[in-house]
């Protein structure tokens, strides 16, 4: 076996002991399985947070996104963390309370149930979104992890993507969320470490910042800091650009694996502890995946013309030692794992608590549907019919057009009826598809207009809604 084939399974176990040594603090219950007995410290909650929200998307989509659209990609890091930051501020400690004061376990249980009352046909609906486009959100992290081992020992990407499934399965169906979000807390400071170590042995390797960048520079339109073709020409055209991703970082709030760790927050008042944890970590990585992703083009001038999507994987076997080699790999199927696992726990969650009509406490059935998701992503990442990047996008829009509207009316007190809210997730997911079918998509995020029609619907008559000045999820819970 290589040097960097044992380091990397080296990285790999780890991660499965801490995996399934969280079995040992499981109280048996799906409560615990699901959500974690609402018992995480802030710290885990952000960075466990950032870890899901960092996936292989970031070491595999977004590297391939800045290597092919140079230095205006940055507008895409900027955009997201200050959309996902406003987001946080008006969502996530009303989402905590409410989930508590509702007794829910899941994202579309705590959608179903807000108001006070079961809307059994939302809960169904929220549940089926979540099942069929986090499925397959599932297969493009999949996907990642074949393509890295692709590139890296030369693997059939089916194999690749068939080993991240393997391990997902294995530490899951143990620990369930306890195990994942352990896990996420290891995989970030790999994630950290092996990006900022390609990145400065990148850097080293040209000399130092100032000889990088004016390589860069020398790049025809490559250092521009706007894309060169809008829809809309001049400074209107790159307000509308930037705002697109602006609402992509919105749309976090909408994603029911990130939405999850802060549910399981140990108490609602420490929610800005998590956030310093998440967005400090976010902003560090995302500015280190982006450098990387602009250096890459230097390295590797050929790879445009192949799959920029393999720039990372390719650039760490050329500019570094076996060992660490090794580490950038575990790197990203840290990334990988720590994004699916969450995904897979999701829509395990969503298979047995929301859709039948009486949720399933068992938690062998828990694990079984655990296993059954798993299998379901991993027949659609085998099918290859999107880059990472898109699937991603797709899934992570689409989400985000049918919950982001109905959450923004809720945390702002209003009671829309039933009919109402399924209108408002119809008319979100609607117009985000169209506008990917009409391929518009590539201009402007899809999930700008998705989210903005499903909020404009709330106030199309026929409305049959109410508002109160304080709902019971504001009140502390001495209070209620």
């Amino acid at each position: 076996m290589t040097t960097v084939a044992v380091a990397f399974v080296v990285f790999l176990l780890a991660f499965l002991v801490i995996g399934t040594l969280s079995y040992r603090r499981s109280r048996g219950t799906t409560a615990d399985y699901y959500l974690a007995s609402t018992a995480i410290r802030p710290s885990f909650v952000g960075l466990s947070a950032v870890a899901t929200n960092n996936s292989g998307y970031m070491f595999i989509g977004v590297i391939g996104y800045t290597y092919a659209t140079g230095l205006a990609a940055i507008w895409l890091m900027l955009g997201w963390i200050a959309g996902d930051l406003i987001g946080s501020l008006i969502v996530h400690q009303h989402l905590r309370r409410s989930a508590e004061y509702n007794r829910e376990l899941t994202f579309a249980g705590a959608l179903a149930r807000w108001t006070g009352v079961e809307y059994r046909k939302l809960r169904v609906v929220a549940a089926l979104l979540t099942i069929v486009f986090l499925g397959a959100y599932t297969a493009a992290q999949l996907s990642a992890g074949g393509k890295a081992l692709h590139s890296m020992f030369g693997w059939s990407e089916g194999a690749g993507a068939m080993l991240v499934a393997a391990v997902v399965a294995v530490y899951c169906f143990a620990g369930g969320i306890r195990a994942s979000i352990w896990t996420d807390v290891a995989q970030a400071v790999v994630m950290m470490v092996a990006m900022g170590l390609l990145l400065w042995v990148a850097v080293d390797g040209l000399g130092g910042w100032q000889a990088s960048w004016n390589r860069l520079d020398a790049i025809p339109n490559y250092m521009n800091w706007f894309p060169e073709a809008l829809i809309v020409p001049g400074a209107a055209g790159m307000l509308l650009f930037v705002v697109g991703w602006m609402f992509a970082g919105l749309s976090a709030i909408g994603q029911p694996h990130v939405a999850i760790r802060f549910m399981a927050l140990d108490r609602p008042e420490r929610m800005w502890q998590a956030r310093f944890w998440y967005y400090g970590f976010f902003t560090i990585f995302y500015a280190m995946a982006t450098g990387v992703g602009l250096l890459s083009r230097i390295y590797l001038p050929e790879l445009g013309a192949l799959d920029p999507e393999l720039a990372l994987p390719t650039m760490a076997q050329d500019l570094l030692p076996p060992v660490l080699v090794g580490l950038v790999l575990a790197g990203i199927f840290a990334a990988t794992m720590s994004t699916a696992d969450s995904l897979v726990l999701s829509c395990s969650a969503s298979l047995t608590h929301d859709l039948p009509r009486r949720p399933m406490s068992s938690t062998w059935i828990a694990k079984g549907a655990t296993l059954a998701i798993t299998g379901f992503a991993l027949a659609i990442a085998l099918a290859k019919t999107q880059s990472v990047f898109s699937l991603v996008i797709l899934a992570w829009s689409t989400l985000a057009a049918a919950f982001v509207p109905l959450l923004l009316v809720y945390v702002r007190g209003h009671r829309p009826s039933e009919l109402h809210a399924l209108l408002m997730i119809l008319v979100g997911v609607g117009t985000a598809l169209a506008w990917r079918a009409l391929g518009l998509h590539e201009q402007i995020y899809e999930g700008l207009p998705g989210i903005l029609a499903g909020w404009q619907t709330f106030y199309l008559p026929p409305r049959r809604a109410s508002r109160s000045g304080l709902q019971a999820e504001d009140l502390p819970a001495a209070e209620r």
